[in-house]
């Protein structure tokens, strides 16, 4: 799938891997339009790719408004002519254990992890469907793999979009249509600022919590590995321009070296012998 003619529509496009994706896919000739809700990172974008005279343009896109998609995807089609590839990238993280999780919180995380996504790929379907072509690549986690203390909310939404994904990619296959899953691992970019942001009502009465215990194991891990990882938002939009322009696509595609392990661990590792290497990763022991 490589031409100039064919056009791109990422969510979440206009910061961390969607932008990466955004000007990779650009500067190899796709027409890509790059959506999100932040006016100052859409002119940031706009004018970085003027700048390098990229085909690239941005588009203001709430993926949890049923009325912003509608109108953003009829933009699109009317733009560009066709979708030929939607990359959903739209995402965000809400972490804290279960018990104290708001409920608030955990719809606010499925709204857009998976009904977010799942409103853009229902707009763009019945086109993909129609022409009997086109490419959905979803941007799952490692967290979908293996959900650690404090990722419930999380790694739930990416569950469930990967199991949506796979009842997808078969219902489409009649009309040539592939679905995708990514799979990156821990990536610096700004998602785990926001991340921080949304998690600061915990974080304030984590050291008064029964789990003040899980939260400082999880977190301390988390940003070990974090800064351990040398895989850029870059080399993850070199992944997706793989899954874009390959012939037979894989059905799933990780990302990092966590991913890859978490994905082979999980085939080969009883449930019991993996919990216990999270525990020992997170700082999980029993209390007495």
């Amino acid at each position: 799938m490589t031409s100039t003619s064919k056009t791109v529509l990422i969510t979440g496009g206009t910061d961390g891997l969607g932008k990466a994706a955004a000007l990779l896919l650009a500067r190899h000739h796709y027409q890509v339009f790059a959506a999100g809700r932040s006016a100052q990172k859409r002119d940031e974008l706009e004018r970085q790719a003027h700048e390098e005279r990229l085909p690239l343009r941005t588009l203001e896109m709430d993926v949890c408004d049923d009325a912003s998609v509608q109108i953003g995807v009829e933009l699109v089609l009317e733009k560009g002519g066709a979708i030929d590839v939607l990359v959903n990238s739209a995402g965000v993280g809400y972490m804290g254990v279960v018990e104290e999780l708001r409920l608030s919180d955990f719809r606010r995380q499925f709204e857009t992890n998976f009904f977010g996504l799942l409103r853009v790929t229902k707009a763009v379907l019945p086109h993909m469907r129609t022409r009997r072509s086109g490419r959905i690549l979803m941007l799952s986690s490692a967290a979908a793999l293996a959900s650690p203390p404090t990722y419930g909310a999380y790694s739930a939404s990416k569950r469930a979009l990967e199991g949506m994904s796979d009842a997808l990619r078969l219902e489409m296959h009649p009309f040539g249509v592939d679905v995708v899953l990514i799979e990156p691992g821990y990536i610096a970019t700004n998602f785990q600022q926001m991340a921080k942001e949304l998690a600061a009502p915990y974080v304030e009465k984590a050291s008064q919590s029964p789990y003040a215990g899980v939260y400082s194991g999880t977190w301390t891990s988390s940003e070990r590995a974090r800064k351990k990882s040398h895989t850029t938002a870059e080399d993850c939009a070199r992944v997706l321009l793989k899954a874009v322009e390959a012939r037979d696509p894989m059905p799933r595609y990780p990302v990092t070296p966590l991913a890859k392990w978490l994905s082979f661990g999980k085939r080969i590792l009883p449930d019991k012998v993996f919990d216990a290497l999270m525990r020992k990763r997170f700082q999980v022991p029993r209390k007495s």
